[in-house]
């Protein structure tokens, strides 16, 4: 495993990212938590500027690093961290769109399952359709965070969707099928970690709403969107 690190894309070494690894898509996301939560921090990655740092919290080594957007980025990413590094859990914290009335901007969508529109899971030339699902305990965990520190949350199923800008959207049709919300990367992370055998779980702070028109701006995505990264770390 070692003899294969450093990968393409990740310029650090073996043994110098933790087992835990909480993944944002904005590489400045996870520069922020680690300024932010962790101790004794060290920067692993500045490949193609996908910043990825190692640091403390509490006393537990843990590891943020971004890893862009979409599924053949977070596929590429999540890949290399379980298959090369030996990563045992990843947590994604990212944004996503609200379809729920009562998921509003701010509040907390845990993906206990995700829906897909791209055809990442050809790859595993499966006789049938593939379900991608987080890790239940770490879902569990997670929930009962949220209920703790008192975050308005709901758990279910997400829309990973290979389109941000859908030139024939049909958003009613999941809506239907009780999908939550839209994100973009989910159901790649929940696939490569069946696959490689590890545990994965994405937690969504809700950033718009396709139905009421509800947004928020970029640097509020970057800085203010803290309470998932609070229950990210909850589970370490």
């Amino acid at each position: 495993m070692a003899n294969k690190t450093p990968t393409p894309h990740i310029g650090a070494k073996y043994g110098e990212i933790a087992e835990t690894m909480i993944m944002a898509g904005d590489p400045l996301r996870a520069q922020f938590m680690a300024e932010k939560y962790l101790t004794d921090i060290v920067q692993f990655n500045n490949v193609r500027g996908m910043l990825g740092y190692t640091g403390y919290y509490k006393g537990t080594r843990v590891s943020t690093m971004g890893h862009g957007m979409g599924m053949p980025s977070i596929g590429l990413y999540t890949y290399e961290l379980f298959n090369f590094y030996d990563v045992k859990t990843i947590i994604r914290v990212g944004s996503a769109g609200s379809f729920h009335p009562d998921l509003h901007v701010g509040d907390l969508l845990i993906a206990q399952a995700a829906c897909t529109d791209s055809n990442y899971g050809a790859q595993f030339e499966l006789p049938g359709t593939f379900a991608p699902i987080a890790d239940f305990d770490l879902t569990r965990r997670a929930a009962d965070t949220c209920d703790r520190l008192g975050y308005h949350y709901k758990v279910g199923n997400v829309l990973s969707s290979d389109l941000f800008y859908d030139d024939h959207p049909e958003n009613e049709k999941w809506i239907k099928m009780g999908v939550l919300g839209v994100e973009m990367e989910a159901a790649a992370l929940y696939m490569n970690a069946a696959r490689a055998g590890k545990k994965a779980l994405t937690i969504c702070t809700i950033s718009d709403h396709l139905l009421t028109g509800e947004l928020s701006t970029s640097e509020e995505r970057q800085k203010t969107f803290t309470h998932m990264m609070d229950v990210a770390l909850s589970l370490i």
